[in-house]
């Protein structure tokens, strides 16, 4: 059996469930996922103002504080954490190391950046056309940030076999020293598959336990949201979600898994927060595409299996995709966002009014947007017009408006026309204390298809020491 946790489900996640899926329990591996689209344009817009930067930078300081754990214990640490730069990530991790006093092996997979290969790949014609509208991505290829392939488990089983094949020789064994892997883009579900198909020796044709491992996969990628967390079902009996515990998979050779958390911790496994888990962004429960394989959910069967345990059985899949999923991040102009609360009585007219007297406003200015838009927080921002009517004795509303625009000098001339209203716009406004909405970069997300062998024979795997 092999246990592996997840401690991170994105990056700004609680940042002990690491240290507590350490040390609460035995544990064989230990993922973080770091990344997502959004993710990406945000290391990006680091990376740009500091080239050192451009990964997950609570990373290095968690793996400084876990590492001496890590090697006693004989944890091995998988991480998307490298963003759109995992060698930097990685040399800092190799620098933590040493300044927790601890040796370790370092393993980094590169090549899922292709930011700089773009213009070779398209004018080979590989449209990367856009997946959802066509666009060809040269009508946009001045304006592209970023530009990362989600990579499958290949490279991060070659990186396990490398670590494992450099085992200390020295009287302390094998586990004395931790062996953590940085990534970049590698697809949440493959942190998983990685550990399993290294542990068990499946052969990468065996789509039936990739299947498995994919589930598995999916079932830790977003953290406590398998253990109680986000959860829907009773979630008011959910105890002690303060101290939620992480998920952990008892995965076996045949594909079995279990979900579970450590003993003590908070949260709750069961058939309903797993079954959300399974449920969450499949698409098609038939085809869950993913770099390693295309899983089939639709005969899953999950039953309890004593306390906080869910045994989940029945995957399937076939033969992974031909072509990779391209992550591409594209400048597309500026946007900001500002804030005005109002008090009862007719909180929401007064916000409304506010928000048309804004409007007019910045007509009157000719900044001309590419969209405005305000939302009522409170009573439509989250439904929009299924809301209905508001009824008339809100005690309070805020009225969020935002602009986006391809000139920034419109985007700052916006966020001078908030403050006003506490003046010149209805009464009982409050709720400025945020001051000047900021102004912000807008990076679009083009999702597209790329050939393997477009990417492939482009990754490496390097190993160092500490």
């Amino acid at each position: 059996m092999v246990r592996v946790a997840n401690g991170q489900g994105f990056w700004g996640d609680d940042r002990e469930a690491p240290v507590r899926q350490i040390e609460g329990g035995a544990i064989d591996y230990l993922t973080l996922d770091y990344l997502a689209e959004v993710t990406m344009s945000i290391m990006r817009r680091m990376k740009d103002r500091n080239p050192d930067t451009g990964y997950a930078t609570d990373f290095v300081p968690l793996m400084e504080r876990i590492f001496p754990e890590c090697a006693s214990r004989g944890v091995t640490v998988i991480a998307n954490a490298g963003g759109v730069n995992p060698a930097g990530c990685a040399r800092a991790v190799a620098d933590a190391a040493a300044r927790a006093g601890t040796r370790a092996r370092v393993a980094l997979v590169r090549g899922d950046d292709i930011a700089d290969r773009l213009e070779e790949i398209t004018s080979s014609g590989h449209t990367l056309s856009h997946m959802e509208n066509g666009e060809p991505l040269t009508t946009v290829l001045d304006r592209v940030r970023c530009a990362n392939v989600y990579l499958g488990a290949a490279p991060v089983v070659e990186a396990l076999a490398r670590l494992d094949a450099q085992r200390d020789a020295s009287r302390e064994g094998a586990a004395s020293k931790a062996k953590v892997v940085v990534t970049g883009r590698v697809a949440d579900a493959s942190l998983t598959v990685a550990p399993l198909v290294h542990e068990f020796g499946w052969s990468m044709r065996r789509f039936d336990l990739l299947g498995a491992a994919t589930v598995a996969g999916h079932v830790l990628e977003c953290g406590a949201q398998a253990t109680g967390g986000n959860c829907m079902h009773t979630w008011w009996e959910i105890p002690d979600l303060a101290a939620v515990g992480f998920p952990i998979v008892e995965a076996g050779a045949d594909g079995g898994i279990t979900v579970t958390k450590h003993v003590g911790s908070g949260g709750r496994v069961d058939r309903a927060t797993v079954t959300e888990q399974i449920l969450y962004e499949i698409g098609d429960p038939a085809a869950y595409a993913t770099p390693d394989v295309i899983a089939d959910f639709t005969g899953l069967s999950l039953e309890s299996d004593g306390p906080d345990r869910v045994r989940v059985r029945g995957a399937g899949g076939r033969s992974r995709p031909e072509r990779l999923k391209v992550s591409i991040g594209v400048a597309s102009g500026w946007r900001a966002t500002g804030t005005m609360t109002y008090a009862w009585p007719d909180a929401a007219l007064k916000a409304r009014a506010a928000a048309r007297l804004l409007g007019r406003r910045l007509d009157r200015l000719g900044l001309g947007f590419n969209e405005t838009r305000a939302e009522l927080v409170g009573w439509d921002s989250a439904l929009g017009p299924l809301s209905g009517p508001p009824p008339p004795d809100l005690p309070e509303v805020e009225l969020r408006f935002g602009v986006r625009s391809e000139s920034r000098a419109a985007v700052e001339r916006f966020s001078r026309e908030i403050a006003p209203l506490v003046l010149t716009g209805p009464p009982s406004a409050t709720g400025y204390l945020g001051g000047r909405p900021r102004v912000q970069e807008v990076i679009a997300f083009w999702p597209a298809l790329i050939d393997r062998d477009m990417v492939e024979p482009f990754v490496t795997v390097d190993v160092v020491e500490v």
